[in-house]
């Protein structure tokens, strides 16, 4: 059982502190943690350019506000992240949703690495998230590398497809779902 100490601590029945309440991530200080710049990991008209681009949804299906999506992929040489100075794509990049929800992100096309199909990793903030959410953006058109993708593959398929973008246009589409029905599947790294 816990109880409060006089100021207003709590405590363990025994009179130790007792575990405090996890925090939730942010809020956010935009002059810190987001930069217009940062959504575009290549300039426009680079040689395998592709937009990721997609809406951040909450468990009752409105769109998120004050997102932080962040997008992690090897370079181009498949060199870890930040591996080859100069290389013109840093493989990083981070977007904040406004009103509407959207995120977007203009980088190079991923690759495949260590037998898996080609993928970005992403990452999200927000109020009201405990711990960063992970998860991956696969290619729809990449139908042959996908299905022989060890983690797509030990999945179910209907969950599968909450990790596959959607094309259009000149755009890959992945929306994501923070919970409900149609939950993103997040990664428990």
């Amino acid at each position: 059982m816990t109880s409060l100490t006089g100021t207003g601590a709590p405590t363990a029945g025994d009179g130790r502190p007792a575990p405090t309440p996890s925090q939730t991530i942010g809020p956010f200080f935009r002059g810190g943690l987001a930069h217009p710049h940062w959504t575009e990991l290549v300039p426009p008209g680079t040689p395998e350019e592709v937009l990721l681009t997609g809406t951040v949804y909450d468990g009752d299906g409105a769109t998120v506000a004050d997102v932080l999506v962040e997008v992690w992929q090897p370079d181009l040489a498949h060199d870890p992240v930040g591996a080859r100075a100069g290389s013109g794509a840093p493989g990083f990049g981070r977007c904040e949703t406004h009103d509407g929800g959207r995120y977007r992100f203009r980088t190079r096309r991923p690759r495949a690495l260590d037998g898996g199909a080609p993928h970005v990793d992403l990452t999200v903030f927000g109020r009201g998230v405990l711990r960063r959410l992970v998860t991956r953006l696969y290619l729809g058109d990449e139908a042959a590398a996908n299905a022989a993708d060890p983690l797509l593959a030990s999945l179910d398929p209907e969950r599968r497809e909450t990790l596959v973008a959607r094309r259009e246009g000149d755009a890959y589409v992945l929306d994501l779902h923070l919970q409900g029905e149609r939950e993103t599947v997040f990664l428990d790294v």
